[in-house]
């Protein structure tokens, strides 16, 4: 069916509002649900409530709890997220990150102790609009077998980078899993009962398996082979002890009831090119732009662009498709 933007929206601060959310979290997390919902990122839009709400039912979420900045010094801010969603950490402590960056010329921020469920290019377009270099990566639970084993010793374990472009609404920008699929694609065909393409997942036996039902049971197989499993270890240390927050392993042990959205940190790094560059920084990122318009000429799409055109053509008609039976399951988790 399709559904008014707006329609969605206050159905969804309708539910966040019924579990008894504070209206900043609220607005942080329909923001970004909303936004990845118009881009038609399927797989972090608005059917992530439904996973939500389970974690706030099994007491892995903090509807009511208020982040705090518990470092602010030089270029490093942390911001701890007393259970809330990372996108209300996110609220808190980007102004602070962008501020520090275009000050020092690189900053970071460490955000602890938070739900995480949705993508990271959300984070990192708030950093393009600020002509910001960005990168961003997070832990979840360990979902994913490295190279060679069939123990999920790794988390999907999603790494995103920025890049500013003339049009703000359009930076050069890639977020993806590090594992061969994302763990809400899985999801998703388990939903609609489809097979998953060859060699992205085992079964609980190591075993490849196309059965999504089956895969979850399993696990997920790292993109790349060893280079994936060698990224992947990189962002649980990085994510995890660097920032002193969660491996994978450690966030899938604190989960609650089997509690299936991942508790643990994310860490964002903002770098400011003009400091860096000086004076040369017209002409060096005119070089960048030169390059970049390269791909379209030779007819090759870049990372997110589809995501933009959707979200233009969305926007424009003020209104989105979506399943009516994923409408129904979300007016499910009204509380009366």
């Amino acid at each position: 069916m399709q559904i008014s933007i707006n329609q969605l929206q206050e159905l969804v601060e309708k539910i966040l509002d019924s579990r008894g959310f504070s209206k900043p979290q609220r607005d942080a997390i329909t923001q970004n649900l909303i936004t990845a919902q118009v881009s038609e990122c399927h797989s972090h839009g608005v059917w992530r409530l439904l996973e939500l709400i389970k974690n706030l039912d099994k007491g892995m979420l903090n509807p009511t709890a208020i982040p705090q900045v518990t470092h602010n010094k030089g270029a490093v801010i942390r911001v701890d997220c007393q259970m809330t969603a990372a996108q209300y950490g996110h609220q808190i402590g980007l102004p602070l990150l962008i501020e520090r960056a275009k000050e020092f010329g690189i900053a970071l921020l460490a955000v602890n102790h938070c739900i995480h469920f949705s993508a990271l290019w959300v984070e990192l377009e708030a950093l393009a609009k600020h002509n910001l270099v960005g990168l961003a990566m997070t832990t979840s639970h360990a979902w994913v077998a490295p190279h060679g084993g069939t123990m999920p010793l790794l988390g999907t374990n999603p790494f995103a980078f920025a890049w500013p472009r003339t049009n703000p609404d359009r930076p050069y920008i890639f977020d993806f899993a590090t594992s061969a699929t994302a763990r809400g694609e899985i999801q998703l065909h388990a939903r609609n009962q489809t097979q998953l393409p060859n060699d992205v997942a085992i079964d609980a036996n190591g075993k490849p398996t196309n059965d999504p039902n089956e895969a979850l049971k399993g696990a997920m197989l790292a993109f790349g082979g060893h280079k994936g499993t060698a990224i992947s270890t990189m962002i649980e240390l990085m994510a995890g002890p660097l920032i002193n927050d969660l491996t994978s392993q450690e966030s899938q042990q604190a989960a609650k009831d089997g509690a299936a959205l991942p508790y643990g940190g994310e860490i964002i790094i903002a770098i400011d090119p003009e400091i860096i560059l000086g004076t040369d920084r017209q002409s060096a990122t005119q070089r960048a732009e030169d390059y970049l318009n390269q791909f379209s000429q030779a007819d090759v799409r870049l990372p997110s662009e589809r995501r933009f055109d959707a979200r233009d053509r969305n926007r424009q008609r003020g209104t989105i498709d979506l399943d009516d039976t994923l409408i129904d399951n979300l007016k499910t988790l009204i509380r009366n």
